[in-house]
């Protein structure tokens, strides 16, 4: 099953995501309820992560989910046009957004580096604040004043975790993740505060990670495919348009650390929490290889196969 957050007016609501429609989550157990006689028990509100594996409400959000795929058509005159209402971030408020860089040997190697292989390195983290960098489905995202000439995309399949855990081993490591969502992790690529500076050893570094850190930076969605529709995660196809023009076309499979062994070596770190999201890395296709970087007016498509497109569009500050 697919869930989405969205709204019409004011209050948010959950939904299951169907690309063109969202059924509301209450419509559609109104609908089980006329048709079946039985009773569907779930919680008003939002919370996406009650109803996703780790949930309390993930039987019940799984039955209806199986019916409303077996009976569209019984609830079709409750469906709303995705045009028609405001997609939500899956995730509003994820404890952490934790990163990985260079986790596509492809990758890697457009920007000048040494392709690598599992046994001989180990995942190279960052993070991006979740209260400021996390972006709605549709949304604009801004081209900062301070530094707007270099902004580039990178698809990725993001992982949401469902339960708290700690030091997990990467064969159990799955199922501690509630679902898969779509992340792109805007760059902004050659930002240089003080271009006056004195150098010093470490500046190229942190250029990169300032760049990533920006205002609306991090958009999420459009949905959250619950981890049971989609039980290997290393066998997705994902891609990125800008205006039309398809910029990356890869796999899941060449990721160089998968989706299990990166819980594995992150939660030996620092103890993930429910609705942390860990996005995975991107394949080849970035911008910044061609010198070609977005600007005001570019719509961007970034899509997983099972989960959805989250398309955003360009703004000047």
């Amino acid at each position: 099953m697919r869930l989405c957050r969205f709204t019409q007016g004011c209050d948010p609501f959950a939904g299951f995501f169907f690309d063109t429609t969202v059924i509301p989550l209450a419509a559609a157990a109104s609908c089980y309820r006329e048709h079946t006689r039985m009773g569907m028990a779930l919680p008003a509100g939002d919370d996406l992560l009650t109803l996703l594996p780790g949930g309390s409400h993930c039987a019940a959000a799984l039955t209806l989910g199986n019916w409303l795929a077996d009976n569209r058509s019984a609830a079709e005159r409750t469906a709303l046009a995705v045009e028609k209402v405001q997609l939500l971030t899956p995730i509003p408020r994820p404890p952490k957004i934790i990163l990985l860089a260079g986790n596509y040997n492809e990758h890697i190697k457009e920007g000048g580096g040494q392709a690598t292989e599992r046994a001989k390195t180990f995942p190279y983290l960052f993070q991006k604040p979740p209260t400021t960098t996390l972006n709605h489905p549709g949304a604009p995202i801004v081209i900062p004043k301070v530094s707007p000439n270099h902004v580039d995309w990178e698809c990725e399949l993001g992982v949401v975790i469902a339960r708290r855990c700690k030091a997990v081993k990467e064969a159990e490591a799955l199922q501690y993740v509630a679902g898969y969502t779509v992340v792109n992790d805007i760059s902004d690529r050659k930002f240089r505060p003080n271009p006056s500076r004195e150098k010093r050893e470490k500046d190229t570094f942190f250029d990169w990670q300032h760049g990533k850190w920006h205002d609306t930076f991090c958009p999420v969605g459009p949905c959250v495919t619950s981890a049971h529709a989609l039980p290997d995660p290393q066998q997705l196809a994902l891609s990125l348009k800008v205006n039309g023009q398809t910029w990356q076309n890869a796999s899941t499979a060449q990721m160089i650390f998968p989706v299990a062994a990166i819980i594995e070596f992150v939660s030996a770190i620092v103890t993930l929490e429910p609705g942390d999201i860990i996005s995975t890395g991107t394949p080849s296709g970035v911008g910044n290889t061609t010198g070609t970087y977005l600007k005001p007016g570019d719509q961007m498509e970034a899509a997983i196969a099972g989960i959805g497109v989250l398309r955003n569009h360009l703004v000047a500050e």
